[in-house]
């Protein structure tokens, strides 16, 4: 599929296959790293952070037997790059029943670049209460960070140009899994 962006179709960088392994190995760091993901809640950025969570918290629960709670959390309202970046709608919030009060909040993207979405949403986060930890979970992580942010768990590191820009594709938005890097995207 040709990127929007520069109409050359990029070189898969991750499969399918690769994908699925990558979500499975993140859903056991987080089950190692939180003692089995108790008083765990995932919450997905949109658009393609929101079916990550979910897959994530299908496999926590098929490895461990405990439910995580995932849902979805909208930064758009709390971006400061409104300005600059074309409009999109407003996608719905929703956490899950218990809320995320005095929980172990993980947060989870596609794609990890500037920081400038996992700062927006942490602001985002706070304004719906407040968890015991904040932890952030990615896909990929590409560098060129802006701000003072790291992810607790990537999938995998694909250092780019800036030059170069990373799409994600997940078959619940995309109608396949893959991911491509495609050259000259400014």
């Amino acid at each position: 599929m040709a990127c929007p962006e520069t109409g050359n179709p990029g070189k898969v960088v991750l499969t399918a296959s690769q994908i699925q392994r990558m979500v499975d190995r993140l859903a056991h760091q987080i089950l190692e790293r939180t003692s089995g993901a108790r008083g765990t809640v995932l919450l997905g950025i949109p658009t393609r952070g929101v079916p990550l969570a979910r897959r994530l918290a299908e496999r926590i629960d098929a490895f461990e037997g405990v439910a995580a709670p995932a849902g979805t959390l909208d930064v758009t309202p709390f971006r400061d790059d409104l300005t600059i970046r074309p409009a999109r709608p407003a996608l719905p919030t929703q956490v899950p029943s218990g809320g995320i009060d005095g929980c172990r909040v993980i947060l989870v993207d596609d794609v990890l670049c500037s920081g400038r979405t996992a700062r927006a949403a942490l602001d985002a986060l706070l304004e719906l209460g407040r968890p015991a930890s904040v932890q952030l979970a990615v896909l990929v992580d590409r560098g060129h960070r802006e701000l003072p942010i790291r992810a607790d768990y990537v999938g995998k590191n694909i250092p780019t140009a800036l030059s170069e820009l990373v799409r994600v594709a997940l078959s619940e938005v995309d109608g396949r899994d893959e991911v491509r890097l495609h050259e000259g995207a400014s």
